[in-house]
């Protein structure tokens, strides 16, 4: 793997911190990058302007160019597939708070995980709330627009994290109305300026006050959404441990911080509690849509 290994020290000690206690893993874009997925600020990624709510649902040239570069993006982002850590996590049968929206917490086989910023693989009407498919809405975009050719390979700098990709803007690429009731189709997740719904919010709030120990992994707590938690599991005076390559926002409120690679750490930790390996090879379980 790319990313820094952890030392045996390191993965000693969050072993016997986890050990006999309830813990909640709260992950971020650094778990997803060993699935070909890159993060928006980890020490490898590439300056980006993500699409924000207000642009998106104000502007029909704002929304053309996410459903293009989604398009595009989807080619290699819904083939994505989970990594050991997820599978480590699933092993250790932990609950997930996540902030991505790739779905892979649930393919690897977590049995508990919120999303705390949606899900990619749904599609939602602006105007019915009616929910569909993603790849079902692929088929429609494909065929309204078969002069956008190629793919961005998985890994690929242009494909981001929230399933688009940066493409070259088309001024005659049509996106498809919703098929219930002809209206606006936003991707069933949270764009930046958008609000987390308070249920999500709620049902976040009650995994982690459950956790006698949170467990921050490949996230550098940019945004509030994750930041908060971290704060609060360090104000009531409960272990907060940091996996992350890079810097976050609360490295000074951790009680244990590693600096290592995510997927080899939580690999290492779920082999320390049950010596038999993970290994992802041959993995091919059907994409899940929730």
């Amino acid at each position: 793997m790319l990313d820094l290994a952890p030392t045996a020290d390191q993965v000693a000690r969050l072993r016997d911190l986890l050990a006999g206690r309830h813990w909640v893993a709260l992950t971020g874009a650094g778990i997803s990058t060993d699935s070909g997925i890159p993060d928006y600020r980890g020490p490898q990624a590439r300056p980006t302007n993500p699409m924000q709510y207000r642009e998106f649902v104000g502007e029909p040239a704002s929304r053309r160019r996410y459903w293009v570069r989604s398009m595009m993006g989807h080619r290699s982002f819904g083939r994505a597939l989970p990594n050991p850590g997820h599978l480590a996590l699933a092993r250790l049968a932990v609950p997930v708070l996540t902030q991505n929206v790739d779905g892979l917490h649930t393919d690897a086989g977590s049995a508990r995980v919120i999303d705390l910023h949606g899900r990619i693989s749904r599609v939602v009407c602006l105007d019915c709330g009616d929910l569909t498919d993603r790849d079902d809405l692929q088929v429609r975009l494909e065929d309204a627009n078969p002069g956008v050719v190629g793919q961005i390979p998985a890994g690929h700098a242009e494909l981001r994290p929230d399933g688009d990709a940066e493409v070259a803007e088309r001024d005659d690429f049509v996106v498809p109305p919703c098929l219930a009731c002809g209206g606006m189709l936003k991707p069933d997740v949270v764009f930046f300026g958008e609000s987390v719904p308070r249920p999500i919010v709620d049902q976040a709030w009650a995994m982690v006050d459950a956790a006698e120990v949170l467990v921050v992994a490949g996230s550098s707590l940019t945004v509030m959404s994750g930041l908060r938690f971290a704060r609060a599991q360090a104000k009531r005076g409960r272990p907060l441990v940091i996996v992350n390559h890079g810097v976050t926002r609360a490295d000074e409120l951790a009680t244990l911080r590693i600096d290592a690679g995510t997927s080899p750490t939580l690999v290492a930790l779920a082999e320390a509690v049950d010596p038999h390996p993970i290994d992802q090879g041959g993995f091919d379980a059907p994409r899940r849509h929730l």
